[in-house]
């Protein structure tokens, strides 16, 4: 290796460190690829968690940008060198991945690969990932590989911490979703037992009121005014459990990292691909964080739901003291003066009162065939 043994040594505890920091499955995917690129010093290095249909549920790289990950297509399947190792769970390092009699191609956009080092991960006798690099940074042999015994000794090391990583992520993840579906759980016997008995009451009182007008005008003024009582408190009721609905993430974790969360989330649950950007973006009111997460998830459902779109972008950036929030979709699109006067609104009027009443302004930019952008300012404090 190039490294002496101090730095060397100093470079592996940083990349142990780095994937022991998080605790989203994506984010701990990324650290892992990244710190296994930089510390052998590859050009190009990726990660794969398979799915239970021959393809990759996650599969993340570096040294690919965006542009050129766009271009090269669907996530690939388990086939050739990859599949082999899920399958055999052994180490893989050759001279030239093209020339193995189990190489099978790649798209055209796809960078040229030559020498290849590639590693399971394993948690127990389950191999949960393969982890590999291509193109190491350095003189090849004639005819040998640039990565060598060491490098395959420092990528297992890697591979047994990131399978640590992996797994305490998705036990992680398990835990809070497991957590805010106990809280659905707990809110629904609340409605049902207090807003439920409040709209039986004023039913019947509705259903007195309406017998009584003709015979006896006075009583039935009295009853409705006890409707309208009636549904006083329960509207109180409802806005007790809407305050209550405010995302525990939202206190605990802030606007990013709570919307981070929810678009890796949703990456992994839908076709499209889903991606989330933050640049400088300060605490907002409580008021505003939950207006701006309130729009976003309802954006991203009619984007994954209806617009058909291969990528949705979400992006939050500063604005001034406040924050803008941005989702965009190449999807299908719409007219949304249409969409007006046929009496549909697709969300756009309830995300337009939430912006309203959080101090805000939304806009909604869309054109049949040209997908859809909506963005949300609001001021900040």
């Amino acid at each position: 290796m190039s490294h002496g043994p101090r730095s060397g040594l100093a470079a592996v505890s940083s990349a142990l460190l780095a994937m022991s920091r998080h605790l989203e499955v994506r984010d701990v995917l990324k650290t892992i690829v990244a710190s296994a690129r930089e510390l052998l010093d590859a050009q190009y290095a990726a990660l794969g968690v398979p799915d239970d249909h021959g393809g990759f549920a996650q599969f993340v790289v570096d040294g690919v940008s965006e542009e050129q990950w766009k271009a090269i297509g669907p996530l690939p399947r388990q086939h050739g060198i990859l599949a082999a190792m899920l399958r055999e769970a052994r180490a893989e390092r050759l001279a030239d991945v093209r020339k193995d009699p189990r190489f099978e191609g790649w798209p055209s956009a796809h960078p040229d690969l030559v020498d290849f080092l590639g590693l399971p991960i394993r948690d127990g006798d389950e191999v949960i990932g393969a982890l590999f690099l291509a193109n190491k940074n350095c003189p090849k042999p004639e005819g040998g590989c640039g990565f060598t015994q060491d490098d395959e000794e420092l990528l297992g090391i890697l591979a047994q911490h990131a399978a640590i990583a992996l797994t305490n992520a998705r036990l992680y993840e398990r835990s809070r979703e497991l957590t805010i579906a106990e809280e659905r759980s707990r809110l629904a016997h609340e409605l049902h037992d207090a807003v439920s008995q409040k709209l039986f009451s004023l039913r019947l009182t509705a259903q007195a009121a309406a017998r009584l007008v003709d015979r006896d005008p006075s009583r039935a003024k009295g009853e409705l005014q006890q409707v309208a009582a009636l549904a006083a408190e329960a509207a109180d009721e409802l806005r007790s459990a809407v305050v209550e609905l405010r995302p525990a993430a939202l206190d605990e974790d802030g606007l990013v990292a709570t919307l981070r969360t929810q678009v890796q989330v949703l990456d992994r649950a839908h076709s499209a691909r889903v991606t989330f950007t933050a640049r400088g973006v300060k605490a907002l009111p409580a008021s505003q964080e939950e207006a701006v997460l309130r729009v976003a998830q309802e954006a991203l459902h009619n984007a994954l739901r209806h617009s058909g779109a291969d990528h949705v972008d979400v992006t939050l950036d500063r604005h001034g003291g406040g924050a803008v929030l941005r989702v965009t979709d190449d999807g299908s699109g719409f007219d949304p003066m249409a969409v007006r006067r046929a009496g549909r609104h697709l969300g756009l009027v309830s995300m337009r009162d939430r912006a309203s009443g959080a101090g805000g302004t939304l806009t909604v930019e869309s054109a049949p065939g040209k997908g859809t952008t909506i963005e949300m300012e609001v001021p900040g404090g």
